[in-house]
């Protein structure tokens, strides 16, 4: 956690020169940098799409981070008015003790996104505390949010690496897909399309969701710097109220229909290989349909990461977390029928 704070103010100290006159002015522009591009934010994209946004007065700059804590850095430093990353960025700027720590004002996902993929097909026999003893898993970098989720999940099936299972962190996240296909590891955690599309071409089977097996987490969220929210009130309300008529959309509208909206957002990806991995993520049940937080999703962030070795102490809800913004949307909204 040091090191990744420690990245985050150097990233953040090298961004100022550029940075210092980006701040926008009316708010209707909201400059949003994502963690990454993935079908699993299908929501995100498709509240743009169906004009949600722009119903809002609402104009989105989409940029890519490329990882939690070049976001975090982005928002810091003023880059960014919106980050979209895990709420562990933040709050590692919490608990390094800033006093300019950003709010979390809504959640997206509530699940870590990723499938387990192994070399045999085992569907129906697969079983987590069996089938992965003595097994090498590719799961991400040491202290990503990704790796410390499977790394409980693992512990919390009897499994502990170096023990009885072996976590192979040498392979970089970018590259893990195709070390698994030159033959590293018995098994590969891969988000979608990737997994879907790894399993038609024959190269591999999904056995297991990872977030089905987790619990629900606060995965992925909106972040913003407090006086930008305070600046910005009606256009906050607005972004979340937007995401939330996506969100419902996403989870009623068939895959297929979704999939022909979604496509133009992921360019040399079939509509059949989104519309699989969006009926993917609708089985796990992988959105926060009203955006908000919970103390027990938020607890269980805070055991995976403390599970992990990489948590100082552990943080209110109420420190990182603006819930009583999305609840009052979400009510008013009256999507819940």
């Amino acid at each position: 956690m040091k090191k990744l704070f420690a990245a985050m103010l150097c990233a953040l100290l090298a961004a100022l020169p550029f940075t210092a006159c980006a701040e926008s002015g009316d708010g209707k522009v909201i400059r949003l940098n994502e963690v990454t591009h993935s079908i699993f934010y299908a929501p995100l994209y498709a509240a743009e799409a169906l004009g949600y946004f722009e119903e809002e007065g609402i104009t989105i700059e989409l940029t890519n981070g490329g990882g939690a804590d070049n976001v975090m850095a982005a928002v810091l430093s003023g880059g960014a008015d919106v980050g979209f990353c895990g709420p562990e960025a933040a709050l590692y700027v919490l608990i390094g003790g800033s006093d300019d720590v950003p709010t979390v004002f809504g959640q997206l996902t509530k699940r870590d996104g990723s499938f387990l993929v192994s070399r045999v097909d085992e569907a129906d026999t697969f079983d987590w505390a069996t089938s992965l003893k003595g097994k090498e898993i590719l799961a991400g970098r040491p202290g990503g949010v990704p790796a410390m989720t499977f790394e409980y999940v693992l512990n919390q099936n009897g499994l502990y690496d170096g023990s009885n299972v072996t976590m192979n962190y040498d392979v970089n996240f970018n590259y893990m897909t195709a070390a698994f296909e030159s033959g590293i590891a018995d098994y590969c955690t891969m988000f979608e399309p990737v997994a879907s599309d790894y399993e038609a071409a024959g190269k591999g089977y999904v056995v297991a969701s990872v977030g089905e097996e987790s619990g629900e987490v606060p995965y992925t969220c909106f972040i913003a710097k407090e006086s930008w929210l305070e600046k910005n009130d009606e256009t906050a309300d607005g972004f979340l109220r937007a995401v939330m008529r996506a969100i419902a959309y996403v989870k009623t509208e068939s895959s297929a229909e979704c999939a022909k909206l979604l496509a133009p957002y992921f360019d040399g990806t079939s509509e059949e290989a989104l519309a699989t991995s969006l009926d993917s993520y609708k089985a796990i049940d992988a959105w926060q349909e009203d955006m908000t937080m919970t103390e027990d999703a938020f607890g269980r962030l805070l055991d995976i990461i403390d599970n992990a070795g990489e948590l100082e102490r552990r943080a209110e809800l109420a420190e990182l977390a603006d819930t009583e913004r999305s609840a009052a949307v979400y009510a008013a909204l009256g999507l819940n029928g």
